[in-house]
């Protein structure tokens, strides 16, 4: 079984079958009971094909994982462009903020792709780099930092720590959903969105830029 090989990157819709063969049995039947021979079956390629892109189960399980999330990542990019891009009124920010996290909420909280993602990472920790291996690392984070930089650039909000405010943003929205209610599935739970807006009202009391602050 070839674990120390280049592995050859191959054709994009071949590994994205191989991809999605191994995440369908990974989940119905497990990582220990899924063979590299019926991830091939599935996928319509060769065993060796798979041995080839991906080296070794292993190898392949870390891909499935690293792909769900690399997915997740667009989805959070996605929707920091379409929601919190070209404004310029303190007015629109508690909406547009209140907006982008419902967003999160729902289409990636609350995604399919996230739950596989969790379902995987807890399952088969075992057999992926560290227990509770995080494909998305600091991505999520950092994207979001990026975001409030821009707000800050555009005289709207004062975060002289972008990265500190992101992942304040993220516990006082998300973080306080997940804690209080084990789930952010705003679509579900009719509860996340009045923690999702008093999460964003007690961020801007912090992070709001003085001009736009309201006289108390």
């Amino acid at each position: 079984m070839p674990t120390t090989k280049t592995l050859r990157e191959g054709s994009t819709p071949k590994r994205a079958a191989i991809l999605s063969a191994a995440q369908e049995l990974f989940l119905a039947d497990g990582f220990d009971r899924s063979s590299v021979d019926a991830v091939a079956a599935r996928a319509e390629v060769s065993k060796r094909t798979v041995y080839d892109y991906f080296g070794d189960k292993q190898t392949l399980l870390k891909a499935v994982v690293d792909a769900v999330g690399q997915s997740l990542i667009t989805t959070i990019r996605r929707t920091l462009d379409e929601t919190l891009t070209d404004l310029t009124e303190d007015a629109e920010l508690e909406d547009a903020l209140v907006t982008f996290s419902m967003r999160i909420a729902t289409d990636m909280l609350g995604s399919a792709e996230y739950a596989t993602l969790q379902r995987l990472v807890r399952a088969e920790s075992a057999h992926l780099p560290s227990r509770g291996y995080n494909s998305m690392a600091d991505t999520p984070d950092e994207a979001i930092a990026e975001r409030l930089a821009a707000l800050a650039a555009a005289g709207l909000l004062e975060v002289p720590d972008p990265r500190l405010a992101a992942d304040q943003f993220i516990a006082l929205t998300f973080g306080v959903a997940l804690d209080r209610l084990g789930s952010a599935n705003a679509a579900e739970d009719a509860r996340v969105r009045p923690l999702i807006v008093e999460g964003v009202r007690t961020f801007l009391r912090a992070y709001r830029a003085r001009q736009g602050r309201p006289i108390s």
